[in-house]
């Protein structure tokens, strides 16, 4: 027997070691590289969505008549705002007021855009984006929950109720609005619920939401929404601009408390070699995804 054959049982080297774990290493399922397995039941999240809605309106109505406390807190917050050398709203509702197109448009954002682009929203990160689904989910809900309480805690009628403002109320004068003409007697809204300012507080979140979840150049311009949005409801009277700055505040608590998924299908694809995408170890970690 040749004394310079090798043993039988010599281990393998390190170049055989790697061969062989990148063809044994199992590959994920299709379905869990789509994500598919991370999107909530849309039956239940149905329910929750509507269910918070019901509660958030059922709320805001629970504010309503303290008329003399609102009118109170209304002129503090003029006040204040002076004191702290804030622009006067009326600039913004002046540009307005140049022509009946404009404040028409204007009107007609503030009424019609709110709501629809929030719904959008969250319908396409169910769809495309399941864990940001979640954690926009979450965030909305965190920041209207707040805002229900200061409501209730701090009924404030708006600029365009306000004489000392000499603001116009732009929805009853030109058209179209969303609020009865008296609202001690307005059944479908709460008007003595300025602060904070849900429209821009969710049209906020639409923006920093679509910039988290895609990854297009272009998706900075989302922040045109919240700017054209803050624009309108100082421009037709409904909200001061403190009322933009604590929803600002609100919506920063909550994005800092609740945290962004750590790795997402979005941004694996953009992080990991393509020759890498069916390892194990490629399958990125949807972080609370599923709750």
């Amino acid at each position: 027997m040749n004394s310079q054959t090798e043993p039988a049982d010599r281990p393998p080297d390190a170049a055989t070691r790697w061969t062989h774990q990148r063809h044994t290493t199992a590959r994920p399922a299709p379905s869990a590289t789509r994500g598919t397995l991370v999107r909530p039941p849309l039956v239940r999240e149905l329910l929750l969505v509507v269910g918070l809605f019901v509660v958030y309106k059922a709320g805001r109505q629970l504010a309503d008549g303290h008329t003399a406390e609102a009118f109170r807190n209304a002129g503090r917050v003029w006040d204040w705002e002076r004191s702290a050398h804030l622009p006067g709203e009326g600039a913004v509702q002046s540009a307005l007021l140049h022509g009946d197109t404009l404040v028409h448009l204007a009107n007609t954002y503030y009424a019609t855009v709110h709501f629809p682009a929030t719904a959008a929203f969250l319908i396409w990160l169910y769809l495309r984006r399941p864990a940001h689904y979640v954690w926009s989910r979450r965030v909305l809900a965190a920041v209207t929950a707040a805002a229900l309480v200061l409501h209730l805690t701090f009924p404030l009628a708006p600029p365009r109720m306000l004489a000392t403002t000499g603001l116009v109320d732009t929805g009853q004068v030109y058209g179209p609005t969303v609020y009865g003409a008296r609202p001690a007697t307005d059944s479908v809204a709460n008007q003595f619920a300025a602060m904070p300012s849900l429209h821009f507080g969710w049209a906020l979140m639409v923006a920093v939401g679509l910039i988290a979840a895609t990854g297009s150049r272009w998706r900075w311009l989302w922040l045109l929404h919240p700017l054209f949005t803050l624009l309108v409801i100082v421009g037709t009277a409904n909200h001061y601009w403190l009322d933009a700055i604590v929803a600002t505040a609100l919506l920063g608590i909550a994005l800092a408390v609740i945290h962004l998924p750590h790795r997402t299908l979005t941004t694996a694809g953009r992080t990991r070699p393509a020759a890498d995408a069916g390892s194990a170890e490629s399958l990125p970690e949807l972080v609370g995804a599923g709750r």
